[in-house]
């Protein structure tokens, strides 16, 4: 794209590709489902991304904070929407009024969310949030008086098909389900996340919530037909030969060991490339992968182009869907150690411009 307008950092957000991971998701559930847009979408985007999951026949939507709720409501988006996460004391009449669901794992929620839709949340054994069996009677007493429309928990290692935890975690869900009914209550129930809803069907329950499956990132082993909704991008702002023998960046943790064309793309960890892979990745550039060298700057990376042309307003792919051979999300995270909801999610930055494609958007 050399001569064209190039950004100088750009997410571009797929909607088309995060339709067919909705509908792919839905057609493997069978029940409905739960699009989880908290955290401003995974970094894509709150409010287009709950959009297009709808469209594609999400029926609700999950956002960890209330204030996250709230603002999809100022938005004009109607459909059902869950809120689990929120302070001591905090104020939930916003929540409340727009008529946001809540979920409750304790008898002092439960009083801050007079007013609300309640579900209900038993902790089967992630020990995170969520009432522990002990007292799950209580709240479970508490609770007759207000409307409650769900119980849920939350799997905690639903990414390893045949972990011996995930038919644990089952069998204490069922057993609240059942405490709750003797009770009087007639909630639904859901448990599955993305990686139990693409492999364990017997767990879909009534309703299963989806998240990192949603934006094309695989939680499971097998392969699964998802399209990564997220393309990282930048653009050459200058080039220049280097000979042999001079260092590149602070440091000089890189020297050329021949003369070379050096690329200089305008992008660094305040817009979300991490310092960690400083001498470990690639990108795209003029059709094919090439070695970024030197540490990552706050500001700007410097790629090695050999003898090759390259010139100011290349495109620069940093990850994408890898459908090319581009470098993607996963590759990132693996030579981080970490997971690819951290690299995504880690994209909503100020300097970053989000762009959004696909039909309807």
């Amino acid at each position: 794209m050399s001569g064209q307008y190039a950004p100088r950092a750009e997410t571009v957000v797929d909607l088309d590709a995060l339709r067919h991971n909705v509908a792919l998701l839905a057609e493997r559930a069978q029940v409905p489902v739960m699009a989880v847009v908290k955290a401003d979408g995974y970094g894509h985007g709150a409010v287009p991304i709950a959009k297009a999951a709808l469209e594609a026949g999400a029926t609700w939507l999950g956002s960890a904070s209330a204030t996250e709720a709230v603002d999809l409501r100022k938005a004009g988006i109607e459909a059902p929407i869950l809120a689990w996460l929120y302070a001591p004391g905090e104020d939930l009449s916003d929540a409340v009024a727009a008529g946001v669901d809540l979920g409750v794992s304790s008898v002092d929620e439960l009083r801050a969310a007079d007013g609300a839709r309640l579900h209900l949340k038993i902790d089967t054994g992630l020990n995170r949030n969520g009432c522990s069996p002990e007292d799950w009677p209580e709240l479970v007493k508490a609770a007759r008086d207000h409307d409650v429309h769900a119980i849920w928990s939350h799997l905690a290692s639903a990414d390893e098909p045949g972990n011996p935890s995930i038919d644990r975690q089952a069998g204490r869900f069922d057993e609240a389900y059942e405490i709750a009914v003797a009770e009087g209550l007639q909630p639904i129930r859901h448990l599955a996340n993305s990686a139990a809803t693409l492999t364990r069907p017997d767990l879909a329950y009534d309703m299963v919530r989806v998240g990192i499956a949603m934006y094309g990132l695989n939680p499971v082993p097998q392969h699964e037909d998802l399209r990564p909704v997220m393309t990282f991008r930048s653009s050459v702002v200058s080039t220049k030969r280097t000979p042999a023998g001079e260092g590149v960046s602070y440091g000089h943790t890189w020297v050329a060991d021949r003369d070379t064309t050096l690329a200089l793309v305008p992008v660094g960890y305040a817009d979300g490339v991490p310092r960690g892979l400083s001498g470990r990745f690639e990108v795209s550039l003029a059709g094919q992968r090439r070695p970024v060298v030197g540490r990552v700057c706050m500001d700007q990376i410097v790629v090695d182009c050999g003898d090759d042309p390259v010139s100011p307003g290349d495109e620069v792919i940093l990850f994408g869907p890898g459908a090319h051979g581009e470098p993607t999300a996963r590759e990132w995270a693996d030579k981080l150690g970490t997971i690819d909801y951290e690299i995504v999610t880690n994209m909503y930055r100020p300097r970053v411009r989000r762009r959004y494609v696909g039909a309807s958007s």
